[in-house]
């Protein structure tokens, strides 16, 4: 047999290559739509929206001072919705929240001023009340099991009611006395209610305090075992007990939080106006929740981030001052606010739903 006969054993080529299989749970989905399913983003947007459509049609807010102005508004509002947020995405909210502010700055207001006490002990009493409206909100919704709503309600209609008595009683008006010349004031001034110049403009510290808050709400949320807490019993708090999450300690403790917001913006108020209003407060605790629902937060808890209620309670300055700025009536303030939740709640919901869908 020659050479040309021999045959090797027969080679079979490989199969073409067909196209890969994949289950689902391996694909990864556009950057774009995994962006948008932060629930900061949609309202990041928004606020630009915003910023840009007032910066056109209210030449006022170009100036510095002008966004000085609204930062500050913001930053009061902002102030109280961060822990308002962090009480919501563990499942609650808190109805009693605007006139825990004027409860707070009632109690420093008058204690230092009846007693002729330096104000600082009316600070830290102050302090103590705060937290201990928030620990019984708390402990009475671990303890019956009523909804937050019911529980916040009824602490609300408590304090405004205690808030008009008592200082009436106490001063014989509805206004507390001014207390801008008692020892310690200053110090206490500057550290709630000072301002600094910040290129030629004059800036609140509470735009600083606004910042720094959210940075540290934000590293809890994601970077420590109570910010796992909060989402664990704001989704399903039996599951979360069931998988060692002390359930009773994050729900009270969060809404002492709010507490401890209220005390700080009551603080502000009391030692930027000397003097308190004890009617005040009423309707506040809505705006609070309104900033953290823009921000991305849901009612049902779960779901949420710190820097989204950073973004919607700059949205709600913008719109505050923009309207006058604008040389609009002010009377449609509340109205527009109710069209941009609305809004934004929709936008919200849409964009959860296309970042969600396989």
């Amino acid at each position: 047999m020659s050479m040309a006969q021999q045959a090797g054993p027969a080679v079979t080529p490989p199969p073409a290559p067909g196209p890969q299989q994949s289950d689902g749970r391996t694909r990864r989905r556009p950057l774009a739509l995994r962006l948008l399913a932060r629930p900061e983003v949609g309202v990041f947007l928004g606020a630009v929206a915003v910023l840009v459509f007032f910066l056109i049609t209210a030449p006022p807010m170009r100036d510095g001072s002008s966004m000085a102005n609204i930062l500050y508004q913001s930053s009061v509002i902002g102030i109280m919705a961060l822990p308002v947020a962090l009480l919501m995405i563990g499942g609650e909210f808190d109805l009693s929240a605007g006139v825990a502010v004027v409860t707070s700055a009632l109690t420093a207001s008058m204690l230092s001023y009846q007693l002729t006490m330096n104000v600082w002990v009316g600070v830290v009493v102050a302090l103590v009340v705060s937290l201990a409206i928030g620990a019984f909100n708390g402990w009475l919704l671990v303890k019956t099991g009523l909804p937050s709503f019911l529980v916040t309600l009824g602490t609300f209609l408590i304090l405004q009611g205690v808030n008009l008595a008592v200082t009436k009683l106490v001063t014989g008006n509805v206004a507390t006395d001014s207390i801008a010349d008692m020892d310690g004031f200053d110090q206490a001034k500057a550290l709630f209610a000072s301002s600094f110049e910040l290129g030629g403009v004059q800036v609140k510290i509470t735009v600083v305090w606004w910042l720094v808050f959210a940075a540290l709400a934000t590293w809890v949320l994601l970077r420590t075992k109570y910010g796992n807490w909060i989402f664990a019993v704001g989704g399903n708090k039996e599951s979360a007990r069931a998988v060692g999450v002390p359930v009773t300690f994050t729900k009270i403790s969060l809404f002492m939080l709010v507490g401890l917001g209220a005390w700080f913006v009551g603080m502000h108020n009391l030692f930027s106006f000397n003097t308190v209003q004890s009617g005040e407060g009423v309707g506040q605790e809505l705006i609070y929740i309104a900033a953290a629902v823009i921000g991305g937060c849901l009612l049902t808890g779960g779901a949420g981030s710190a820097i989204g209620p950073v973004f919607g309670a700059f949205m709600f300055g913008m719109v505050q001052q923009g309207i006058v700025y604008a040389g609009w009536n002010p009377d449609w303030f509340k109205a527009f606010l109710g069209v941009m939740l609305l809004g934004a709640v929709l936008i919200n919901l849409w964009v959860q739903r296309q970042a969600t869908r396989r």
